[in-house]
């Protein structure tokens, strides 16, 4: 059955959709000995696709990988980097398995970080189409005001474009007179979105953790670990994102 190229890719496990589109447009991927094209489909039972010189296997990726971490401070959502500072790989060295960050936590951000080799649920995840809660424990400098939150309920303007309706309550258990300890959700990806939305009403973020992905919580995970997604936390996500986990071998 033919299907979009990068999907294809996405499916073995190599990598991601996005990332599997990049590639077919640096050329780096051939179908039967030419070069692919964005929109190219193929078939993996009678096509021969080579990602940078390399046969495809489209069995490669059949056991999949569901993992939820709980990232620590200071810690880089990738899986190297040139500036020598600590990466989620490096808390996967003995995994046995291959998995890659689905989005990504900032540097100073801590908590849930979902990670898979299933590069289509990957990139459905990511969608902006899907609006997938996401939930964060936010400390904001300051007494904030009951006006600048309805502000950032309703949404406010940043510099790529106005926010989405977000869900903000205040954790009032954990107010102080310089602090300010709220629950956010969001249903967009937007790069530091969260930290850039409480700059603009003056209150900066202090402390940001995630805690929540549609459902699915840290538990009892402390910074640094690690654990396999049980079958209802995969059964949320695949029936939230719109795409069914028939046929997927998976770990454990």
């Amino acid at each position: 059955m033919e299907e979009r190229l990068q999907k294809i890719i996405a499916s073995s496990g190599l990598t991601s959709r996005r990332k599997a589109e990049e590639m077919i447009l640096e050329g780096r991927v051939t179908v039967n000995g030419k070069a692919a094209v964005i929109g190219m489909k193929a078939d993996v039972e009678k096509d021969h696709i080579k990602v940078d010189g390399k046969l495809l296997n489209p069995k490669i990726g059949q056991r999949r990988v569901y993992i939820k971490f709980n990232k620590p401070d200071e810690v880089v959502t990738t899986m190297t980097d040139p500036e020598g500072r600590p990466t989620v790989a490096d808390y996967f060295a003995g995994a046995g398995h291959r998995a890659y960050p689905v989005g990504r936590l900032d540097y100073h951000t801590e908590g849930l970080l979902l990670l898979t080799n299933d590069g289509d649920l990957a990139y459905h995840i990511l969608h902006p189409a899907k609006k997938i809660p996401k939930t964060y424990q936010v400390k904001v400098k300051g007494d904030i005001s009951d006006v600048d939150l309805d502000k950032l309920r309703r949404g406010v303007r940043l510099e790529d474009g106005v926010t989405a309706p977000a869900g903000i309550k205040r954790m009032r258990s954990k107010d102080t007179v310089s602090n300010t300890w709220l629950e956010m959700t969001i249903y967009e990806g937007r790069k530091r979105q969260i930290r850039r939305m409480f700059t603009y009403v003056k209150h900066p973020v202090a402390k940001l953790k995630r805690v929540a992905i549609n459902g699915i919580t840290l538990g009892n995970l402390k910074p640094g670990q690690w654990a396999y997604l049980t079958q209802e936390e995969l059964y949320s996500i695949f029936k939230e994102v719109g795409v069914k986990n028939s046929g997927r071998e998976h770990v454990p």
